[in-house]
């Protein structure tokens, strides 16, 4: 595969045009080959046009038959994973034993929603038989499944290079619904986003899909971006960013003669609840496993422990100053790019001049997009009273709060916003008598942990990556797990259709073999 720094347009590249821009390395700030142009917005408007030419044979593409698409993808995928991954750690300074695991993650989604194809349950195929005997007016025949909506954009993330990127979730979950997909690639990792198109590109081709499946564009998020969600044949957005990022994109499709649904993951604090049982069980243990997961990455996950509840007790003062201490031991690391690092300094900055608010981090290190882990400590009236607090810093940082009772604790919940996760640490005997907690963060996040830590993200069935908003712009989805893939759907209804213009989900012989309710019973005969 060879970098041109050209946006891919179906089976083929956009032609260079205006001002080149740079990949950057981010560890030192050094500019890497090739130079990348910017789409145009002809270009946009081609992408989007091949995607609807795209659509209306991909659309009836077996179920198999896709499936057989996102394998492929994955198969490729994995052929080029060293180049990939040494293009990654360039550009984001990720670990490579971190991209590995993410490289395994990004096969594994394309792989389970291939499986979900397959099965077809996903399809919500629903069959009510006709009843003409029925008074006092006849029941029709009235079946109906879920079916694609359309063109589909997708905007990469940073801090996910390869699985909320190009061939990420989004877009592994967006093909398999049937949808067409052009990507706004994420100007920090423009190589690897151009490989990976590369990659996804040669799938197209090897399994005879139309070229306007796929696609991939370089530019500004304010151009390019939105350019793509204003044009009237997109018909979804999945969008993994900044709250700033999101809500200019939700603006933008409420805008629109048609509005169309923006999916988009803008963040979160997720709150930590630490009770009084599981602190003295073990508070050293407790704060050492905190500060790993907080700097995990270099604290660029979205699922990044923000803030820590805690009630004062003699415990809880030996889990801070452990707490402390290991922040303050954690080495610095270098952020994925020089915008996010800029961010978290100016966060930090804010933090530490609010009143009210201690300061605890280590030794500054030299060096380009460096962060150093940082630990701030406050009570809850001053939480309370300075909603600036209960800003995210993307970063290697949390807050800890420190209420005075369980009530101030929960008046402490009931301010928070939308969350993707919410945790919650105690002994089985005190979680059982602190419902009033766990439904206090049910009502807050997407995901309630029990002793565990938010970190890391189980790709399987039963996950939700989401959460009420301004964690998602609908808290009803969610970006990983298998149910991803009814952002992408829309229910359709048969309405006495004759058995042969039926689609063979909601044929009477049911060849694909799916799960279907029947009459209001689930079968498969």
């Amino acid at each position: 595969m060879k970098l041109e720094g050209l946006s891919l347009l179906g089976s083929g590249r956009v032609q260079p045009g205006g001002a080149p821009q740079t990949a950057v390395e981010s560890a030192t700030g050094v500019a890497l080959e090739p130079k990348f142009y910017w789409a145009s917005p002809a270009d946009v408007d081609r992408a989007v046009k091949l995607a609807t030419a795209a659509f209306g044979e991909y659309s009836r593409w077996s179920p198999s038959r896709r499936a057989g698409l996102l394998r492929r993808i994955a198969e490729l995928f994995e052929a080029n994973a060293p180049a990939l991954i040494a293009r990654a750690n360039q550009e984001t300074a990720l670990p490579v034993a971190r991209l590995q695991g993410e490289t395994a993650r990004t096969c594994g989604q394309l792989r389970l929603f291939a499986t979900v194809l397959e099965e077809g349950s996903w399809l919500d195929a629903r069959i009510d038989r006709a009843n003409p005997a029925r008074q006092p007016l006849p029941k029709p025949d009235v079946r109906s499944l879920l079916v694609p909506l359309g063109p589909v954009a997708v905007f990469s993330s940073s801090n996910f290079p390869f699985a909320f990127s190009v061939a990420g979730g989004d877009t592994a979950s967006a093909l398999a619904a049937g949808c067409p997909v052009i990507v706004k690639a994420h100007q920090g990792h423009l190589g690897v986003s151009e490989l990976t198109g590369l990659v996804v590109q040669q799938a197209v081709r090897d399994c005879g899909a139309p070229e306007g499946v796929f696609s991939v564009l370089f530019g500004p998020g304010r151009e390019v971006g939105m350019a793509l969600v204003k044009h009237p044949v997109i018909k979804a957005v999945g969008f993994t960013g900044s709250r700033a990022g999101g809500r200019a994109l939700m603006d933008a499709s409420a805008a629109r003669p048609e509005p169309i649904p923006v999916y988009a993951e803008m963040g979160s604090i997720n709150p930590v609840v630490l009770l009084p049982g599981a602190i003295a069980q073990g508070p050293e243990k407790l704060a050492e496993n905190l500060a790993g997961s907080v700097c995990l990455g270099v604290g660029q996950f979205c699922t990044n422990p923000g803030l820590v509840l805690v009630e004062n007790s003699a415990a809880t003062e030996v889990l801070l100053q452990t707490l402390e201490q290991a922040i303050t031991a954690m080495p610095a690391g270098t952020m994925l790019n020089e915008n996010i690092s800029a961010e978290y300094q100016a966060g930090l900055k804010k933090f530490a001049q609010l009143p009210g608010v201690r300061r605890v981090s280590g030794t500054p290190v030299a060096g380009h997009n460096r962060a150093t882990p940082t630990l701030f400590i406050t009570a809850a009236d001053q939480f309370l009273a300075q909603p600036e607090l209960m800003t995210e810093i993307f970063g290697p940082c949390t807050l800890v709060v420190r209420c005075a009772s369980r009530p101030v604790l929960l008046a402490v919940l009931e301010k928070l916003e939308g969350q993707l996760t919410a945790t919650v640490h105690g002994l089985p005997e005190e979680l059982a008598a602190s419902r009033d907690v766990l439904a206090a963060l049910a009502n807050r996040a997407g995901r309630v942990l029990v002793n565990g830590f938010p970190t890391g993200v189980e790709v399987c069935p039963a996950m939700t990556h989401g959460g009420p908003y301004p964690a998602t712009a609908d808290g009803r989805s969610t970006s990983v797990g298998t149910r991803a893939i009814e952002r992408f759907v829309r229910p359709l209804c048969f309405q006495n259709f004759p058995e042969n213009c039926l689609p063979d989900e909601l044929k009477d012989a049911n060849p694909l073999g799916i799960w279907r309710l029947v009459d209001g019973k689930l079968e498969k005969d």
